[in-house]
């Protein structure tokens, strides 16, 4: 059913003439003329009116669109970009005020996108600077590749695109071009170039409710920039199905939209719609591209990925292939000022990316040494069987402290340790040096820190990384060396994750344990003993945890009386391996000694 968007603006009819507001304070560069609401033109601040000596550039359109246009004004793009209300036409008299603020005695383009209404306004206004005086030269950009050739007179829609005609005119003009020259080179640029896009959501205008048109699972192929409908709606299909078939639509030899074929060199733009994330569009481009040199044959010079031209809060891409040309390439790099051009993707690009390999460790290991050895002595016995029981218990406990971190945080512990101790049981198999227990516990670390994200996992390293530190050099290590290294763990931990005790984390277990190991061992008490203390006191330090206030960790930013209920999953996941480890020593060494 359609809803009431949520949108940060004061007055749905205000959006734009504050949207320029906004933008203007933001760069230096751009300033407005005073004739809001009725005239809406961001101009480059530095362009002295009528006595401009290159060629203006101006387009413009609807708003919806940023950022374009306005956010491609600047030196060697745009002089002034005309801005409508949301998804409208802007009217004559704006655009003429455009012309007037800019143009000079060299004249000025219109580079117009193919809607009735913008070719209408900026037609008419044309008509009416030239009659004053002005020169001015119109080009109509028809990038949409979507739909089958035209029977009638309306023609491909402006899509994104145009972007590559506004900077291609743009540093044509900068470069001290004629009018006819820089009209020229747009013209050529917009034939050169084809655009199709692929919706995942319906826009939402400010002060409107969304329409319902687009439902779950769904997507719409071949839509235009203003929330209308697409050529067809479809199944969501992965990444790589929906840009195979954009760029099949695209490069079709049928329709020959754009003079593209096997051999060509080409340049691309994904483009987001407004609502897609960075991380999105740039699968997006990395699915594109070998799809363009493996299976259409042809050589990508350039690469443009980021959110040019939108359609509000749209979800979903379009994307735009331009035939590359050496005069093509020198204007796309050539230096601008516009605030939302990509200068990073200038210079050529190479045939293939090979990743640069990994540099390698500096650590002076002998990697002989460090694989398993054959034979174990009972260090190492013992050493396996703890590692395997704490391993597992994390493992059996998975869920659980899924659902416990659902509550209290963001619901992945169980996953995340998981991952740890699986990657353990899987590299103790071909890399771990039982019989050497520092080096075990280094290699531990090296393990989680390899497969654990977050928190959680660079904790567990440092840990382990302390571990080692403390053993170090150490061959027969002893209760008291071992009770040493957990003090120095908890140490490292604290002092990098500023928890201390009470704080609810994982050392509300591990703190007591190393109290309770210490105390023992100090009394005299038998080793293994000592430790299954400990592993007690760890379990109830980690119960403990339902009564305390979190004051790190994800936890410390959620308010409620949910803590009196969940413990802390991360002190449960360390009770929890802690208390296996010391009963798998414990039932080791009594078998060992029957």
């Amino acid at each position: 059913m359609a809803f009431q968007g949520k949108k940060l603006v004061n007055d749905p009819n205000a959006v734009v003439t504050e949207f320029i507001e906004g933008l203007v304070e933001t760069y230096p560069g751009l300033q407005y003329l005073d004739g809001f609401p009725q005239v809406k033109v961001v101009m480059r601040a530095d362009v002295p009116g009528n006595a401009y000596d290159k060629v203006a550039v101006i387009s413009g359109g609807g708003s919806g669109h940023e950022p374009a246009h306005a956010g491609f004004v600047g030196e060697g793009m745009l002089t002034a970009a005309i801005c409508g209300d949301v998804f409208t036409s802007p009217p004559v008299d704006s655009i003429l005020a455009g012309i007037r603020a800019v143009t000079g005695p060299k004249g000025c383009l219109l580079i117009v996108k193919n809607y009735t209404g913008d070719r209408l306004n900026f037609g008419l206004a044309a008509e009416e600077a030239k009659s004053e005086g002005y020169k001015v030269e119109m080009v109509i950009v028809g990038d949409d590749c979507a739909l089958p050739p035209p029977r009638g007179i309306t023609g491909r829609r402006g899509l994104a695109g145009t972007v590559f005609v506004h900077k291609v005119a743009g540093a044509a003009a900068a470069a001290g071009l004629s009018l006819a020259e820089v009209a020229a080179e747009a013209k050529h640029a917009s034939e050169l170039v084809g655009t199709m896009g692929v919706a995942l959501s319906v826009c939402t205008l400010p002060g409107h409710v969304t329409s319902d048109r687009l439902g779950p699972g769904l997507m719409e192929l071949g839509l235009g920039i203003h929330g209308e409908p697409g050529a067809a709606i479809a199944e969501l299909q992965p990444v790589e199905v929906v840009v195979s078939h954009v760029l099949k639509q695209i490069l079709s030899m049928e329709t020959q939209y754009v003079p593209i074929k096997r051999g060509s060199r080409v340049v691309l733009m994904v483009n987001g719609l407004g609502a897609t994330p960075v991380m999105e569009l740039m699968i997006a481009a990395g699915k594109a591209i070998p799809q363009l040199q493996l299976e259409h044959g042809l050589a990508v010079d350039r690469v443009y990925t980021g959110s040019f031209m939108t359609s509000l809060d749209m979800a979903g891409f379009s994307i735009t292939i331009m035939k590359s040309e050496p005069s093509i390439l020198d204007r796309l790099d050539a230096t601008t000022k516009a605030p939302y051009w990509p200068v990073g993707a200038e210079g050529d690009r190479p045939p293939a990316k090979i990743p640069v390999q990994v540099p390698a460790s500096h650590s002076s290991r002998n990697e002989e040494e460090f694989n398993q050895p054959q034979e174990l002595n009972e260090q190492g016995r013992i050493l396996e069987s703890a590692i395997l029981a704490a391993a597992n218990a994390i493992i059996d406990l998975r869920d659980k402290l899924n659902d416990w971190d659902g509550k209290v945080g963001d619901g992945d512990c169980g996953s995340t340790m998981y991952r740890g101790a699986m990657a353990i049981l899987e590299d103790m198999k071909k890399c771990y040096p039982l019989n050497v227990a520092s080096e075990t516990v280094n290699e531990i670390g090296a393990s989680i820190r390899r497969v654990m994200g977050g928190t959680s996992g660079i904790l567990y390293a440092i840990f382990c990384k302390a571990a080692y530190a403390s053993l170090k050099g150490s061959s027969d290590i002893t209760p008291e060396q071992w009770a040493r290294a957990l003090e120095a763990s908890i140490t490292a931990v604290s002092k990098y994750g500023r928890a201390e005790a009470g704080y609810r984390t994982m050392l509300d277990a591990l703190i007591p344990a190393s109290t309770v190991l210490n105390e023992k061992l100090e009394a005299g008490c038998d080793p293994v003993t000592a430790f299954i203390l400990s592993s007690e006191a760890a379990v109830n330090g980690a119960e403990s945890t339902k009564e305390m206030k979190p004051q790190a960790g994800r936890s410390s930013y959620i308010s409620g009386d949910v803590f009196s209920s969940v413990p802390d999953p991360g002190a449960m996941a360390a009770a929890t391996w802690y208390r296996a480890a010391a009963l798998a020593v414990q039932h080791k060494l009594k078998n060992s000694s029957n």
